[in-house]
């Protein structure tokens, strides 16, 4: 693997639909098109182009990250081999597949995922407001463990939590990694696919940390009001051992208790300056045992009481 063959783009054409399939497409052939090539959008789609992409290329692994306002669909034409795996992961609309053009051989519902091996670029559409991530990966680490068949389920199961948690890392910080990080980028990316078509993984592997915290990390923000929050939750929706979960955090120099205490603190603090909620009222909707208890936390994080705060910044 050649440590070049990294590079990453984010574009947003919603308000340009006339210009941004061109601005689009050129990026894509700039950035990642070698060994993932497009394929050709119906006349329709490149009329009323308007979608936000983001997308990484971390050697034979390709990541792209969709957020639609128009509908998008492939036009007939030659289809381009693609001995690959894919990884379509729905957040909201659907991804119809088809091997041609307006058929439809299976759709990737809101909330779902589906993960198959392709030896053709298939033909898809996306209705307007599909917001979606597809990975593609290499085919070898995956011929044993598909064995043709496919994989399908929930998006919230906790091996494809940690992919995508891992696959946003990696977008985000690809320009940023040493060719030392971006081969830990790349395997990490196979290996927690494979886990997708396990669905399990082994836990105790450390390459894994990084996506684990992460992944627990975004279940956390959707849960901080909830009094159920803590390490053992968060272990069991992301089907792993508290003591795993603790590790994950600790390899980056955190806890999981910390950072609950940290993220509840922050959105009591942003509460109490723009919301009318009492002092007590924002400490009960966050957790904390009590209004002292939540007094005696804040004044030791930001250096002042929760009302004298108040005073100074509203």
């Amino acid at each position: 693997m050649d440590d070049n063959k990294t590079a990453s783009f984010s574009l947003d054409s919603r308000r340009a639909a006339t210009t941004g399939r061109d601005d689009f497409e050129r990026s894509w052939r700039t950035h990642v098109g070698d060994g993932f090539p497009l394929p050709r959008f119906s006349a329709a789609t490149t009329a009323d182009f308007r979608l936000r992409f983001r997308a990484a290329k971390v050697r034979d692994v390709a990541i792209t990250s969709v957020d639609g306002v128009s509908a998008a669909q492939t036009a007939d034409g030659p289809s381009h081999d693609a001995d690959q795996v894919r990884l379509w992961l729905v957040r909201s609309g659907a991804w119809a597949l088809g091997s041609r053009r307006n058929t439809v051989e299976h759709t990737v519902v809101a909330g779902h995922f589906l993960l198959r091996h392709a030896a053709r670029m298939h033909h898809f559409a996306l209705p307007p407001h599909t917001r979606a991530q597809c990975i593609v990966l290499p085919a070898a680490p995956f011929s044993l463990l598909l064995g043709g068949r496919e994989v399908a389920g929930r998006a919230d199961a906790a091996e494809v939590r940690l992919l995508a948690a891992h696959a946003t890392m990696v977008e985000e910080t690809l320009p940023d990694l040493s060719p030392a990080g971006v081969q830990a980028a790349r395997d990490t990316l196979v290996e927690l696919a494979t886990a997708v078509t396990h669905h399990g993984f082994d836990d105790v592997n450390t390459r894994l940390a990084p996506a684990l915290a992460q992944a627990a990390k975004n279940l956390a923000e959707e849960r901080l009001a909830d009094v159920d929050l803590s390490s053992a939750m968060l272990a069991r929706e992301l089907n792993v051992s508290v003591r795993t979960l603790q590790r994950a955090f600790a390899a980056g120099g955190e806890s999981v208790t910390a950072y609950i205490r940290e993220r509840r603190l922050e959105s009591a603090r942003q509460a109490l300056v723009v919301s009318r909620l009492t002092v007590s009222e924002v400490a009960a909707h966050w957790q904390f045992a009590d209004s002292s208890h939540f007094s005696r936390a804040f004044k030791q994080r930001y250096g002042l009481a929760p009302t004298e705060y108040v005073r100074k910044n509203t």
